[in-house]
């Protein structure tokens, strides 16, 4: 996945109803909001209150998304890291977290080529590679939970 942390949560609540299958209607719809009653939330009209973040929330779960953790995160200078349910992980997944950690890294040494391919690294180049440097280690960091939550010693289990 190659996307910025979105920058305000305007821009967030947005990108959640963009990803949502079927869009703002079916978002309304698993609220229980009327579509314009939605709108109003979702966009802060007419004074209307902003969706909270448990609604936010409903909806990122059914898209899957992680937007509104991700632009958190970013407001304390941090990064996601999504923590795996260890009931249904197995190595077949943590083969694959591996193989996307790798494809993430490989992403910030693309970037770093193409931004030294003229000698030097701009602003965004810079912002750039360090966007896919987060994403890397984020994806590396919840591999790494994973393995040893996957593997931990059980009391009462034998090895």
């Amino acid at each position: 996945m190659n996307r910025s942390v979105l920058k305000t949560r305007k821009d967030v609540v947005s990108a959640i109803i963009r990803a949502y299958p079927g869009g703002r209607a079916q978002a309304a719809a698993h609220l229980a909001l009327e579509l314009k009653k939605f709108d109003n939330h979702a966009y802060e009209n007419n004074n209307a209150r902003p969706l909270n973040e448990v609604q936010l929330r409903q909806l990122e779960a059914t898209a899957g998304t992680t937007f509104l953790p991700e632009f958190i995160a970013s407001l304390y200078g941090g990064i996601f890291v999504k923590v795996a349910d260890v009931d249904v992980l197995d190595n077949v997944e943590l083969y694959t977290m591996s193989m996307v950690a790798s494809a993430k890294r490989g992403a910030v040494d693309l970037e770093i080529a193409k931004a030294l391919a003229d000698g030097s690294i701009s602003q965004a180049e810079a912002e750039e590679i360090i966007r896919a440097h987060e994403a890397h280690m984020s994806a590396r960091h919840t591999e790494v939970l994973s393995a040893i939550a996957l593997h931990r010693a059980r009391s009462g289990v034998a090895a």
